[in-house]
């Protein structure tokens, strides 16, 4: 048996899917693979820790002694042939076998519901851009008057745009109306942002081009 094809077959032992027949087919390789005994050894503690984690143990594997290790080793050769398999949890397996995976969606989802709770809680009128000195503000209504060329792009939270005059880049609304006037043009691209999702995107698509621009 190649080492590739063991470790598959680890994964389905852990898992309790190996069929009964292929188990002596494992034993006999990790008995005389040392590389795949310490990669059993290491999925077997790996286990252990999530099992702990997800009980709620404060209780570590991280310390095992040589004498721990072997006693492992001995308990999981004698067990191999039995057929007695204990079936992983399956969020356990996922994380364990898709770690990178596994941070990126839990990234997303953190930063989904940080960004989506302060979506609720901003009420505030927010200005951005590189050209506002020209900009006429009257409540929550910015206006970019009739004859006004503003350089570069606009964004308005929680609140009306009116362009009556131009605006050489792009425009973003979120959370707000756009009104363009018959007068007004926009040079660039024009979007107006009201759902959580779609603000997600926006957010995120701002950041990493804030983080590539400073570096």
């Amino acid at each position: 048996m190649e080492c590739k094809v063991a470790i598959v077959k680890i994964h389905e032992y852990l898992d309790g899917e190996l069929p009964r027949e292929e188990k002596g087919a494992l034993h006999e390789h990790i008995l005389a693979c040392p590389d795949c005994r310490t990669r059993f050894e290491q999925l077997e503690k790996t286990d252990a820790a999530a099992f702990l984690a997800l009980e709620g143990s404060h209780a570590s594997v991280s310390g095992y002694d040589a004498q721990a290790s072997q006693a492992l080793k001995n308990r999981i050769m004698s067990s191999l042939p039995k057929g007695k398999t204990k079936k992983r949890n399956r969020f356990v397996r996922m994380i364990y076998r898709y770690p990178g995976l596994t941070a990126a969606a839990v990234f997303l989802l953190v930063m989904f519901t940080s960004m989506f709770a302060t979506w609720q809680q901003d009420s505030k009128l927010i200005v951005a851009g590189e050209d506002l000195q020209h900009v006429v503000i009257n409540g929550n209504t910015v206006i970019v008057p009739e004859g006004v060329s503003l350089i570069g792009n606009l964004t308005v939270e929680n609140g009306q745009l009116e362009v009556q005059g131009t605006v050489s880049g792009d425009v973003t609304v979120i959370d707000g109306s756009m009104v363009l006037a018959s007068t007004g043009h926009i040079a660039g691209q024009s979007r107006t942002i009201d759902q959580a999702l779609d603000w997600f995107w926006y957010r995120v698509i701002s950041t990493f081009n804030g983080a590539a621009t400073t570096h």
